[in-house]
């Protein structure tokens, strides 16, 4: 799992306005419980958190990240960054590794397990969950395949479409998950997914839900 510390001003930028910076900082914080909660179900998987380095960073996530062994991120760019966890995770000798984000609290948790069989069946040397926005909300390996991260235009709407060219490229099998959103604009605050009690994720819909009774959005 890759994540921030929840610090105002530093996560969520692109809700505040019209959250406050602290607002939106306990938005990420609700985010990032939930997320960390979801994957504590996945059975006989072992969980690795990759934070970005900043004030606090180290002791924020050695005290909320309980059972989760935790990594600063390193790299120049986030395709870096992923490509050195991949590697430090298959070091450890697992034979299938998958990076999510915090940004999709309500992702169904069966996406998660799906990706994990699809890689572990040997029906795919890598797999990759579709974000609305044109990015990945989910990349998986059954090895690392840097190739996958280089010069791909990070933070625009071809992120997927040149990750899968370099999957091509290199002639590795690659599948698609179902598309799922990212939150991270005001409206995505009013989406019925992440509304819903069933979406195992309380916190982040208890947020939302507060802040639309209080006359936003």
């Amino acid at each position: 799992m890759f994540a921030k510390c929840p610090q105002p001003g530093l996560v969520k930028t692109r809700l505040a306005p019209p959250l406050l910076p602290e607002e939106a900082a306990e938005l990420y914080r609700c985010m990032l419980c939930d997320i960390m909660a979801k994957v504590t179900l996945l059975p006989e998987v072992e969980r690795y958190l990759f934070y970005e380095e900043g004030s606090d960073a180290r002791e924020y996530f050695t005290e909320h990240a309980p059972g989760m062994t935790c990594f600063p991120q390193q790299g120049k760019d986030l395709g870096e960054r992923m490509a050195d966890a991949f590697h430090t995770v298959f070091a450890m000798g697992h034979q299938a590794v998958v990076v999510i984000g915090s940004d999709s609290p309500d992702l169904p948790i069966f996406f998660l397990s799906d990706a994990f069989d699809l890689l572990e069946n040997g029906e795919s040397e890598a797999v990759f969950g579709p974000s609305e926005d044109g990015g990945y909300y989910l990349v998986g390996m059954t090895q690392l395949y840097s190739q996958l991260f280089n010069d791909v235009p990070w933070s625009s709407d071809r992120v997927l479409s040149e990750s899968m060219k370099r999957a091509e490229d290199i002639g590795i099998t690659v599948s698609l998950l179902p598309i799922w959103h990212d939150v991270d604009i005001a409206a995505d605050l009013e989406r019925v997914e992440l509304r819903d009690k069933e979406n195992g994720a309380p916190l982040t819909r208890e947020f939302a839900e507060k802040w639309l009774k209080e006359g936003n959005g």
